[in-house]
């Protein structure tokens, strides 16, 4: 696997943009916008469409995962995630978001 790291938001969407990644992991609470905001702008994107995209977050709530698959994430893992659970998000194989 190949692993880009972007600090804030804007980061996030460039590199995923130049890079197009099969998997984004990302977390809510960035500097500079919210990781649903992030993943707004990725699926916005139809080069960006079959990027897996993993919310990575300490908000757990029932809403908080219904507002994660609302903004297009397809996984969403409470912090901190267990290495299986963040092993099946990744691959796909945990509890999908989204149809």
């Amino acid at each position: 696997h190949r692993v880009w790291l972007a600090r804030d938001g804007r980061s996030a969407v460039a590199l995923a943009r130049e890079h197009r990644p099969e998997v984004v992991i990302c977390d809510i609470g960035l500097p500079d916008m919210s990781g649903y905001e992030v993943a707004r702008r990725l699926r916005s994107d139809p080069a960006l469409d079959a990027s897996w995209l993993v919310a990575l977050t300490g908000y757990a709530q029932p809403e908080d995962r219904e507002r994660a698959a609302e903004a297009g994430f397809d996984a969403h893992l409470a912090k901190p995630p267990s290495i299986d659970a963040l092993d099946a998000a990744i691959d796909g194989k945990g509890e999908r978001l989204r149809a």
